[in-house]
C-alpha cells in the first residue's frame, strides 16, 4: 500500500496544531518550517551560534513526536538559571546537535531520530537569513519580530540575502508531494517565508499535487487586519508568481461575542471569507462548523482533528492514481 505523500509549509504554532491532527492519519508527513524567526530565545541562539532559527522546528518536532506528551512539557521546559535563562531546552538540544554536526539540516534530521518523529521535520532553508517586508508606505523593515510592530499595511515580502536557496529536500518533499497545504499561521511571518527561498515557489506550481490553503481563523495585529481569506489567497499566490491553489479551508462561523476580551481590545475579528471572490478565482472553499473551538478561556482555534479529517478527505477524494 502507497502511503499519501503530504508537504505541509508554515510557522510553528500552526503548523504544529496541523500536525497533531495528520500524524492519526496513514500518511507520510513532510513539515517544511521557517527559520526566519528573531524573537526570544531563538533570536539569542541563532545570534549567538550563527544558525537559522531552531523554535518553530521545535515546535512541530514535539507536536509530530510519538512520546509527545512527555516531550512537550521537557521541550518547551525554560531555564531561570545563569546564562541559560529563558532558553527552552528543545532550543538548546537544536543548538547542540547543529554545533556537533555543523548542519542545520542534518541536525534536525539527527534529533528527529532520538525523538522518534513521525514524518519529517525540514527547514525551508539551511541558512540564516532575515525577514524583511515592504510596506504599503515603501519603507522597508527588517526583522520578523519588528515588522508586526510598525502596524503598516504590508505588500510585499524578502529575505535578506536574497539569494537564499531552499533545503534540497524540502524541494523534494514538495515535488513529490499528493497535496501541499500552507498554514495555519502568520500569513507574512510564517507561512511567505517559506516560499521566499530559491526553489520552493518554483516547486510549489510545479508539483502535481493538490495545493490546498488553510486560512487562519483571526486578524493578526500589524500582519493581516482588515483582510480577507480571498486577501490571503492573493497575497500567497503573488509570492508564488502563480496561481496554483485549489481548495481554502476556512471558517465562516461568526464567534465575535465569544471571543476573550483580549482579542477584542485589541479590535481583531474573525476573518471575513469573501466566498463569492474565492470561487470567481476558481478554487473550491471548504469550510465545517467544527473548525474553529473556542475553549473555556475564550480562545479562538482551530480543531485540529477537524482539519486534518478535511485535509484527508480532499487527497481521498481527488487522487486517484493512489491505492488505499
Amino acid at each position: 500500500m502507497k502511503k499519501i505523500k503530504i508537504a505541509i509549509i508554515g510557522g510553528g504554532t500552526g503548523l504544529a496544531v496541523l500536525s497533531r491532527g495528520l500524524k492519526e492519519y496513514p500518511m507520510d508527513i513532510s513539515a517544511i518550517v521557517s527559520v526566519a524567526d528573531d524573537g526570544g530565545s531563538t533570536g539569542i541562539i541563532r545570534d549567538q551560534i550563527d544558525m537559522p532559527a531552531p523554535g518553530d522546528i521545535r515546535n512541530v518536532m514535539s507536536a509530530l513526536s510519538e512520546v509527545e506528551s512527555k516531550l512537550e512539557h521537557l521541550f518547551t521546559y525554560r531555564f531561570k538559571k545563569d546564562e541559560i535563562s529563558g532558553h527552552s531546552l528543545g532550543n538548546l538540544m537544536l543548538a547542540a546537535m547543529y554545533d556537533i554536526s555543523g548542519d542545520f539540516a542534518t541536525a534536525v534530521s539527527e534529533l528527529s531520530k532520538i525523538l522518534n518523529v513521525k514524518g519529517t521535520v525540514i527547514p525551508s532553508t539551511n541558512v540564516s537569513p532575515k525577514l524583511a517586508a515592504r510596506m504599503a508606505d515603501d519603507s522597508i523593515i527588517i526583522g520578523e519580530s519588528y515588522i508586526p510592530k510598525v502596524q503598516k499595511e504590508i505588500k510585499e515580502m524578502y529575505l535578506i540575502p536574497t539569494n537564499i536557496d531552499a533545503t534540497p529536500a524540502a524541494v523534494e518533499a514538495i515535488l513529490e508531494a499528493d497535496i501541499i497545504v500552507l498554514g495555519p499561521g502568520s500569513l507574512y511571518t510564517s507561512i511567505i517565508p517559506n516560499l521566499l527561498p530559491k526553489g520552493i515557489a518554483e516547486a510549489v506550481t510545479e508539483s502535481a499535487g493538490i495545493k490546498v490553503y488553510v486560512s487562519n481563523l483571526l486578524e493578526q495585529p500589524g500582519e493581516t487586519m482588515g483582510m480577507s481569506a480571498y486577501d490571503h489567497l492573493y497575497a500567497i499566490e503573488k509570492h508564488l508568481k502563480a496561481r496554483v491553489i485549489d481548495y481554502v479551508i476556512l471558517n465562516e462561523q461568526d464567534v465575535n461575542e465569544e471571543m476573550a476580551d483580549t482579542y477584542k481590545n485589541r479590535g481583531v475579528e474573525t476573518i471575513r471569507s469573501e466566498r463569492d471572490k474565492l470561487e470567481a478565482h476558481g478554487v473550491t472553499v471548504i469550510t465545517d462548523d467544527e473548525l474553529i473551538i473556542v475553549d473555556e478561556e475564550r480562545v479562538v482555534r482551530h480543531n485540529n482533528e477537524k482539519l486534518a479529517e478535511i485535509i484527508y478527505d480532499i487527497v481521498i477524494d481527488q487522487t486517484e492514481t493512489l491505492k488505499y
